[in-house]
């Protein structure tokens, strides 16, 4: 995939809207690195790429009953699929993470199949924390499963790479205050006319750590089992050269919180255009 530019801002922007000032972030925006020879490692940050797997946890598979057909297939799959390696992030790289103590390695793969679940029509993630050294010192898992036709939908399986963490500040999109967004909108028109951008832009719509999700739909954040507000962990994006639907992206969850041991809360949320 081609690299993607920080997202550009309009330099006076809080000076004109000073009320976006307070609702600012800053997000660490998980970029290509472009012209790298090679494919991702275990070793590596990454999307898509090989996972740091201990080689005595079998690796997932799905297998509930309710996966949606991939297209060009009438049926879907009649057995347990292979899950797919989404994100594998190192403390090294991307320190801001919420590491559990002892942990040092994020992963998450997914079912890259829809779901008809109740609350989400989506990939059916899981998310896992590690140990690097503990992991190396056991044996890493070098026989991957990889899903067969049928088995995977291509909009949710993203292209392996490297990536390069770099910060951007941003703000809030659908998540800014309904009154907030009646009192400043003549002046986001106008920002807006004379820099040729979208608010929508100002909150950046590529894979990414903190920071605020992109919503293509009204917000929907997620609550743990104790009525807390989760916070936002991280996005993947159909920046990915996967369309996730219509240029949708899947937004993770966490509550720090609740953490026990390597164990932190997560939720996940779909949406698309």
């Amino acid at each position: 995939m081609s690299d993607i530019d920080i997202p550009s801002l309009p330099p006076e922007l809080e000076w004109d809207i000073p009320e976006l000032a307070p609702l600012a972030r800053t997000a660490t925006l998980l970029l290509n690195v472009p012209d790298t020879p090679g494919e991702p490692t275990p070793a590596d940050s990454s999307i898509g790429g090989p996972l740091l797997w201990p080689a005595d946890e079998p690796w997932p598979y799905c297998d509930l009953p309710n996966h949606d057909a991939a297209w060009p297939h009438k049926s879907p799959p009649d057995h347990p699929v292979p899950t797919v390696a989404a994100v594998q992030l190192y403390a090294h790289d991307v320190p801001e993470l919420p590491f559990p103590e002892g942990t040092d390695v994020l992963q998450i793969i997914w079912c890259a199949l829809l779901h008809e679940e109740p609350d989400e029509y989506a990939p059916l993630p899981r998310m896992y924390w590690r140990n690097a050294e503990r992991v190396r010192a056991a044996g890493v898992l070098d026989d991957v499963p990889a899903p067969a036709e049928g088995e995977y939908d291509e909009d949710f399986v993203p292209t392996p790479r490297r990536v390069r963490p770099t910060k951007a500040r941003e703000y809030p999109n659908q998540d800014l205050p309904r009154e907030i967004t009646d009192a400043i909108w003549p002046r986001v028109e106008a920002l807006e006319a004379r820099h040729d951008t979208y608010y929508t832009e100002w909150c950046a719509l590529q894979t990414k750590v903190g920071g605020y999700p992109a919503w293509c739909q009204p917000p929907n954040w997620p609550d743990c089992e104790k009525s807390h507000r989760m916070e936002h962990l991280l996005s993947v994006t159909g920046e990915e050269d996967m369309m996730m639907g219509d240029c949708g992206g899947m937004y993770f969850f966490v509550c720090p919180e609740c953490t026990t041991g390597t164990e932190m809360p997560y939720a996940f949320r779909y949406d698309c255009h």
